[in-house]
Formats: structure tokens, sequence, C-alpha cells
């Protein structure tokens, strides 16, 4: 298994595409966790997965993608190059690009996860405290959250080095 939250959105994405675009595969760029996600969720779907990555990927992630089904390609530097290539081969190829976050199925797959906190904590919740990063993670679970019990506090939560939220 994929042991992230990243399966779930690719799953949640993948699983309602119209059989055309299944036939083509999808397509995405990743050097960790959404790169095995769409690459376990198309094996399981029985269709191909192309994964762009890096060439600064450490090869137990690429090995990991390749265990998972998915077809790597390792392409520039940094995690824009590899995007930037990704994008150039779903135009190319006809794929479906999975994105990592910004994308409704994928932050609805993501929002299962705050079904699990509220079945699972059936006493009141003051507050959830949520990782940020591109956002998927925290915009699908607060959604979730937010339309079944409006008074549960929200909280982003983000390490120092890493203050994507805070530099908004």
């Amino acid at each position: 298994p994929v042991f992230s939250f990243k399966l779930r959105g690719a799953y949640n994405k993948i699983s309602q595409l119209p059989r055309e675009a299944l036939d083509k595969g999808v397509i995405c760029s990743s050097a960790g966790n959404h790169a095995q996600g769409v690459a376990l969720a198309a094996q399981r779907l029985g269709i191909k997965a192309t994964i762009v990555m890096p060439r600064t990927t450490p090869a137990i992630k690429v090995q990991a993608v390749r265990d998972r089904g998915g077809k790597t390609v390792l392409h520039g530097d940094t995690y824009d190059e590899a995007y930037q290539h990704a994008r150039q081969l779903e135009a190319d190829r006809g794929l479906t690009f999975i994105h990592p976050y910004d994308d409704p199925e994928v932050i609805a797959g993501n929002g299962t996860i705050g079904m699990e906190i509220l079945r699972q904590h059936p006493d009141p919740i003051d507050a959830v405290f949520i990782a940020v990063g591109g956002g998927g993670l925290v915009a699908g679970v607060a959604t979730y959250i937010k339309f079944l019990r409006p008074e549960i506090k929200i909280i982003g939560v983000e390490p120092d080095d890493a203050a994507s939220m805070h530099q908004a």
C-alpha cells in the first residue's frame, strides 16, 4: 500500500474518468507520495500511468513507483521542470493529468479523512489540526467536516521550513 493520504485523491480522480480517458492513461509529476498514489490507483483500475519525476528523486522512490506499475520518466533537476515536462507529455499523448492538490475530485478524495475523523470521534470535537502543503488535504478535510459540523474549528498547520500558507 501507499502510506499516505495521496492515494485517496488519486484514486477518486482516476476512478471517475470517462472510459476514453482511462484507455489513454494518466500522467502526473511528483517525487513522492502522489507519484505512488497515482501509480497504485492506476494499477488497481487496470490502466497505464506515466509518472514524471525529477532526475534528483531518490532511487527508492523511483522504484516504489515502478513496483506499483507506474512508468517513470526522469526529467529535469527540479519539480517545476518535471511538472512542465508532464504537461507537455499530457498534450502530446492525450493523457489525463492528475494534479496532486488543485483538482476538485482529488480534494474530495482527500475529504474522506474528514469522514473518518467524525466516525471515529462521535463525541464533541473543538478543533481539527490539518497539515497544509499544496492545500488539497486541508481543503478536502475541512469541506467535509464543516459541512456536517460547522462548529468545529479547522486549524491549518505547517512546518517552519515549508511555510507555504504563511507566505500566501
